[in-house]
């Protein structure tokens, strides 16, 4: 261990469809084993991709109220919160659309290659047909709406996990959910923690070196749409779909990484901030959550949104 570096635990794995990184700073032993398992609970309940979700459960219900647990009607609330935030842009109403663009199970068993099922998108019917009642915890949605809470999902269990893992003993913690990351408390070196922003896949500038951002308590997010693509008819597909036309988002953008206080409000302004078009728009969707980033065009190079100068430690 170099000189400065605190004692450390790290591990890896699958979970939420994605490749998830923790790493514990400090604290009694099997912190990162009880990490993977609250996340593990965490996907059965809010996956869409198993039955027996209450996501599942909810989208199945036909237009009736189903009682749902604590953590899930708040990510719910806070889905439909988010929604109300970046004028719509945010929607987790998009799923019946997603699936049309063929993103219909979990991406590792989505086809590269296929025909395309024809007719128009549906367009998503936003969040605010979403009935929440507080008072016993029920969630209703009209017959034929579904939520897909995938990539918020990530950064509530990213916050949460985080903050579980402190209230165990961990001095510093990160939580890293396939791009959807939350740190807090002490690095295992220096002053914060070092997060490297790599070169979307395809970018035509791959020599110049990556960003890196420096957070000493916050979270990162990242949309791309280089990072899970398929086509259908010969037409490129990515699973940021627009909820003005129901299709996958055809925008400026090759992705943006944002900067904010917590992951469950990172990832809805990344997504709001990569849909707006232009610059100015996106450091405009980055302000309602106090966040800064950096958007990357089609040539890889990156434009900044908003004051994100005192996380950058090396640009690109």
């Amino acid at each position: 261990m170099s000189a400065g570096a605190f004692q450390h635990d790290a591990a890896r794995f699958r979970v939420m469809g994605t490749d998830a990184h923790v790493v514990v700073v400090g604290g009694p032993p099997g912190l990162c084993a009880r990490a993977a398992a609250r996340l593990e609970r965490l996907e059965a309940q809010w996956s869409r991709f198993r039955d027996s979700s209450e996501v599942s459960r909810l989208n199945a219900a036909a237009g009736r109220p189903v009682v749902v647990s604590r953590g899930t009607f708040e990510l719910i609330r806070r889905a439909v919160r988010a929604w109300e935030l970046t004028g719509g842009a945010f929607d987790p109403t998009v799923l019946a659309a997603l699936a049309a663009a063929g993103y219909d199970r979990d991406y590792a068993e989505v086809a590269p290659d296929g025909e395309d099922a024809g007719g128009s998108p549906p367009l998503p019917p936003g969040a605010g047909v979403v009935e929440l009642d507080p008072v016993v915890g029920a969630v209703r949605l009209p017959s034929g709406v579904a939520l897909d809470l995938g990539g918020i999902g990530k950064g509530v269990a990213a916050d949460l996990v985080a903050a579980e893992l402190l209230g165990a003993g961990a001095q510093g913690v990160c939580v890293n959910l396939g791009g959807d990351l939350r740190v807090s408390g002490r690095a295992p070196s220096g002053d914060g923690w070092t997060i490297e922003i790599d070169h979307e896949p395809g970018s035509p500038i791959t020599s110049a070196p990556p960003v890196v951002l420096v957070v000493a308590d916050g979270a990162v997010a990242t949309t791309s749409r280089r990072r899970r693509v398929w086509s259908r008819a010969g037409e490129e597909r990515h699973h940021i779909i627009d909820p003005r036309t129901g299709r996958a988002a055809q925008v400026g953008w090759s992705s943006v990484t944002v900067v904010a206080g917590c992951a469950a409000d990172a990832e809805p302004a990344a997504t709001a901030a990569f849909l707006a078009d232009d610059a100015e728009a996106a450091a405009g969707a980055l302000q309602v959550f106090g966040a800064a980033g950096l958007a990357y065009d089609e040539l890889g190079r990156p434009h900044t949104l908003g004051d994100v100068s005192p996380f950058v430690a090396r640009a690109a």
